[in-house]
């Protein structure tokens, strides 16, 4: 009577070490394009604005000095890739929530990774950024002109939402996952560390590594304020009791092409910015 006992505790394992690793790959994959996106949105608006600079690794610097900004520029520079991901995050959310939640496969996961990178690039970029008075955190600071006070308010109020939206996205969140397995309530805990913990550690470290050296402050800041959005998401997952999939699930298995597409990515994104592009 062991031996079953045995062999359904291994294909457990396995399942949820497989649904780790693409859990992972698709959080890398959702990081760049977003933080691709809005990087290229910042540059080009510079490059609009003849605003010269170098895109690196992981930060955009500009060759100007601190008296050659003015107003329109500093909200359009630095407003424009937050505005970029706001809709990115809406987009995507709605892709996932009336087309994708009730269909089999790993395409509505990337939605929902997509689009709580973009949240974060907005909301907990706020934040982070606050902390290093740089990045965004120049948009409400040259919008009011009335000192650091409305920023930290603006920073807070970021945060909290940030809290807010992880919580209230628990439901759509399980939808992701095709396990029968590990969407039962039991197993609740192994889907939250396979599915959320486990990608946000891994995959900062991961994309820490492929940074260094020029990983920034307001990058590694902006790895850490995804945990407002995360440890909510892992609670009120932790207390929802919806635990249904698909008609079909897939089957879990490796996802090969887009591990392999994410790699790519990753390589492209290091062999064109390592030395720095001039714009």
């Amino acid at each position: 009577m062991s031996a079953p006992a045995s062999v359904a505790t291994s294909s457990a394992t396995t399942k949820t070490t497989i649904t780790a690793l693409n859990s992972t790959v698709i959080y890398l994959l959702a990081y760049l394009l977003i933080n691709g996106l809005h990087q290229l949105s910042t540059v080009a608006m510079a490059v609009r604005l003849s605003i010269p600079g170098v895109w690196g690794v992981s930060s955009i610097k500009f060759s100007i000095s601190d008296p050659e900004w003015w107003r329109t520029a500093v909200l359009a520079v630095y407003g424009v890739g937050p505005a970029v991901c706001a809709v990115v995050a809406i987009g995507a959310g709605l892709w996932f929530w009336k087309r994708e939640r009730g269909k089999r496969g790993l395409r509505k996961l990337l939605l929902v990774w997509v689009a709580f990178h973009a949240c974060n690039q907005v909301l907990g970029a706020m934040v982070g950024d606050t902390f290093t008075e740089s990045g965004v955190w120049y948009v409400p600071s040259w919008l009011f002109l009335a000192g650091n006070t409305p920023n930290v308010v603006v920073a807070v109020l970021c945060g909290l939402l940030q809290m807010v939206v992880g919580y209230v996205a628990a439901v759509g969140f399980l939808q992701t996952h095709d396990s029968i397995t590990l969407m039962q309530y039991p197993n609740r805990r192994k889907l939250i560390v396979a599915t959320i913990l486990i990608p946000w550690m891994a995959g900062s470290a991961l994309l820490a590594l492929l940074k260094y050296p020029d990983l920034s402050l307001n990058e590694r800041l902006h790895f850490l304020t995804m945990g407002l959005l995360l440890l909510p998401l892992s609670l009120a997952c932790a207390n929802e009791l919806f635990e249904f999939t698909v008609e079909f699930p897939q089957k879990t298995k490796t996802a090969w092409g887009l591990l392999a597409l994410t790699g790519a990515v990753a390589l492209g994104w290091w062999l064109l910015l390592a030395t720095g592009r001039h714009f």
